[in-house]
């Protein structure tokens, strides 16, 4: 057995691939200026705070039409309300933000959806490094067992020959 056959698998393998690379970090780099805003807004759109929020502004407003509808109807010269029931301008206010948000959201899901196929892409090749490397051990595991066995073979026939003597 020469010394190369003696070390086995491992010895002669050789992890030439570095393929680990942060996609996230990678990813960020190439964002545009649009991008981040988009998302950002995906980010504040798509949060309890801004729903909770959007929600009292939505139920202030109400009220304070309500309210001032039912002075300007006891009062004739008391403030009009600027958005009587039913409310018409919240409508319009909900709607154009829903028009411009939808959207923007949508490029922010694409864009990380781009972003997880990228993920999934990389794992599978590091998925596939680490069979090879697990391959290359349990090669190498067989291979000791085979020099292990052939020390205790040799082993045995050394104690025979001096139990012999």
């Amino acid at each position: 057995m020469n010394n190369n056959e003696f070390y086995g698998p491992a010895a002669r393998y050789n992890h030439s691939k570095h393929i680990v690379r942060n996609i996230n970090h990678q990813f960020r780099e190439q964002l545009t200026t649009g991008q981040r805003v988009a998302d950002k807004v995906a980010t504040v759109v798509g949060s309890w705070p801004f729903i909770i929020y959007q929600s009292i502004i939505i139920l202030i407003w109400m009220a304070a039409n309500i309210y001032l509808l039912y002075l300007s109807a006891s009062d004739g010269d008391f403030l009009k309300s600027w958005d009587p029931y039913p409310f018409i301008l919240l409508n319009l206010v909900l709607s154009f933000q829903a028009a411009y948000t939808g959207p923007v959201v949508m490029m922010s899901q694409n864009r990380q959806s781009e972003k997880d196929r990228l993920m999934a892409e990389q794992d599978y090749q590091i998925n596939k490094t680490a069979e090879e490397e697990i391959k290359i051990i349990m090669e190498h595991l067989v291979h000791q067992d085979v020099i292990m066995a052939e020390i205790l073979a040799r082993l045995e026939k050394m104690e025979q020959n001096n139990s012999k003597r």
